[in-house]
């Protein structure tokens, strides 16, 4: 782990989300630093919203409470950090995948297309801590049939026996580089590193709202984490939160940077 990061291991939790909350609730994350929660399974991991994250052993999953000296209202940028930070730490410990991974708005890192990582950022503005959530698929992914798009995992793409305990190593240290950037230069440096991840910009988009589609050319990344989208009459719309389905690809992300 990263100097001054505190590394918590579970056979088995509700959620490391959960449980990153609870220590953050009763003071032990304000009073141990950084603190990474990791669970071999988990029986109640989710996604945004409502949305169910399937915790199988084998696969990583950890989250991240942290306590970061940015404005409050910086504080859903944390994903992005991430993000950078998990694509980073793979490419670093698997080298071959390097140029086939990337960073999907707002939330996901794919490798070849699908679903590899998908990062849940929570927290709280008045005891100052966010909970990062982060699950990677290592040996297993969920089938089509019971997710809203492609997934993969690391065994999948050929990486057998991949090293838990490497990757996360890696992706905390990635991540404890980013986030002292974050905290001294502000966002744009992440923003930066994070659009030259990414997949789709440049590309024609459907964006599902709550109660609406719109269509348009995916411009970019604005300095609060919200997606820029180019509407065919000119008009530049911004989207803090939505499912994203890429036409070149097939394939949807989402929901939003809350």
């Amino acid at each position: 782990m990263p100097k001054g990061w505190q590394l918590i291991v579970h056979a088995i939790l509700d959620s490391t989300n959960a449980e990153a909350k609870r220590l953050a609730i009763a003071g032990a994350g304000v009073k141990a630093g950084v603190v990474v929660i990791q669970a071999e399974v988990q029986t109640s991991g989710r996604g945004r919203g409502v949305r169910t994250w399937y915790s199988h052993s084998g696969n990583l999953h950890f989250s991240v409470l942290l306590q970061p000296n940015v404005p409050i209202t910086q504080f859903a940028l944390a994903g992005f950090v991430t993000s950078v930070a998990v694509v980073e730490g793979i490419a670093e410990t698997i080298p071959a995948l390097r140029h086939r991974l990337a960073c999907k708005w707002p939330n996901d890192v794919l490798c070849g297309m699908r679903k590899l990582c998908g990062i849940l950022g929570e927290w709280s503005g008045d005891e100052r801590w966010v909970a990062v959530g982060i699950g990677i698929n290592v040996a297993w992914a969920p089938e089509a049939a019971i997710i809203r798009y492609p997934a993969t995992s690391l065994a999948a793409e050929g990486v057998i026996d991949a090293p838990l305990e490497i990757i996360l190593s890696a992706v905390c240290h990635r991540l404890a580089g980013w986030l002292a950037r974050w905290q001294a230069e502000g966002f744009a440096p992440v923003r930066r590193a994070w659009l030259a991840l990414a997949v789709g910009v440049g590309r024609k988009i459907t964006v599902h709202l709550h109660q609406s589609d719109f269509s348009g050319v995916f411009a970019g990344l604005d300095h609060d984490g919200a997606l820029l989208v180019e509407r065919a009459e000119g008009s530049r719309q911004r989207v803090l939160a939505g499912d994203v389905f890429f036409h070149d690809y097939g394939i949807a992300t989402g929901a939003g940077i809350e």
